[in-house]
């Protein structure tokens, strides 16, 4: 398989004006950077337990409440939005624990802003899929739910 000639990147560094160059990466190393971050956000943190076992859930209940395909697009968009949160606030604990300690109390509040969105994400999320489900168990008894707007 051919490879593109890479052509080396210029950087311009904003304080001195300085101007360095390295090359560009293949999309081969993008991605194995990629999957090796997401890797390292994953691993460790326990909150994406959490939301690995809920995301299961809500996989299951869809399949059994035999959601159709924007259903689906939905949650798998929500379930998304979650796991991506998660995967910023776990990047900016993970710059939090190299700061010296002198500079931690300072930025504390950027760890409770970003534990923030992800509660936000779940919130939405949940609200969401359960507007989802139940509709679906309304539809599959027979009734429709007012609430939703069905006649």
């Amino acid at each position: 398989m051919a490879t593109l000639p890479t052509a080396p990147e210029e950087i311009r560094n904003p304080i001195d004006g300085l101007v360095f160059s390295r090359p560009r990466r293949s999309w081969r190393h993008k991605f194995r950077d990629a999957l090796r971050g997401l890797k390292l956000g994953v691993r460790g943190h326990s909150s994406f337990f959490v939301h690995f076992f809920f995301a299961a859930l809500v996989v299951a209940a869809a399949l059994v409440l035999h959601c159709r395909t924007p259903e689906w697009c939905i949650l798998l968009g929500c379930i998304g939005m979650v796991f991506t949160a998660e995967l910023f606030n776990s990047a900016i604990e993970t710059i939090f624990r190299g700061l010296e300690e002198a500079t931690k109390p300072r930025v504390r509040a950027c760890l409770d802003i970003a534990a923030g969105a992800v509660l936000v994400a779940s919130i939405v999320a949940a609200l969401i899929g359960s507007i989802i489900f139940l509709d679906r168990l309304m539809e599959l008894f027979g009734r429709a739910p007012d609430w939703l707007g069905a006649g």
